[in-house]
């Protein structure tokens, strides 16, 4: 099998990574584990909102979206909360570093500019999806049906989705080129 995978391929695919700080990732980049697991955890996240968004919509579910969407905000922020734990203490530019795309300096690369679009895009999501939350919560009865919170919630919860996808697309795109090039 190895003969039919260049040995650049091969090394990239399982390069021992015990330089780093931290634990390493299971995708088999340069990923910690933590890294690994949100860049993964993405891929789970989009569909199960969209589904849930589906489920509101078409079924009118409102409970089972209800559900689904607290879930979904538990299981982000402690996944996030986790992350940027191992971001403070272990870091990532020392795994970023050997991608061709990284440049010594200060924001002079695409690796920092896809960082700061994602940023971009990451905070306001969090700050969005706390919000409509709480305020579906707040404002819509229990057991959740529509009424005089609806026009409002659809609103900021398709702003907040947006912000989601494009979350979900930028930090991809910034794993890809720090960790994976």
């Amino acid at each position: 099998m190895r003969s039919t995978i260049s040995g650049a391929m091969f090394q990239g695919l399982f390069l021992p990574f015990a330089e780093f700080n931290g634990i390493d990732g299971f995708i088999g980049f340069r990923g910690s584990l933590m890294l690994d697991v949100v860049f993964l955890a993405m891929f789970a996240v989009v569909p199960v909102m969209l589904w849930s968004i589906y489920q509101v919509r078409y079924h009118r579910r409102f409970q089972l979206h209800k559900t689904t969407q607290i879930v979904l905000g538990v299981v982000l922020l402690v996944a996030v909360l986790l992350f940027e734990i191992d971001m403070r203490i272990n870091g990532w530019i020392d795994r970023a570093k050997p991608s061709p795309f990284w440049k010594d300096g200060a924001f002079n690369d695409w690796i920092d500019a896809s960082l700061m679009i994602h940023l971009a895009c990451a905070i306001p999501t969090a700050v969005l999806w706390v919000v409509v939350i709480v305020r579906a919560l707040r404002q819509f009865p229990k057991p959740p049906l529509p009424g005089e919170h609806s026009r409002s919630h659809i609103f900021w919860a398709r702003l907040a989705a947006i912000e989601l996808i494009l979350t979900a697309i930028t930090g991809c795109v910034f794993y890809l080129l720090a960790f994976a090039a």
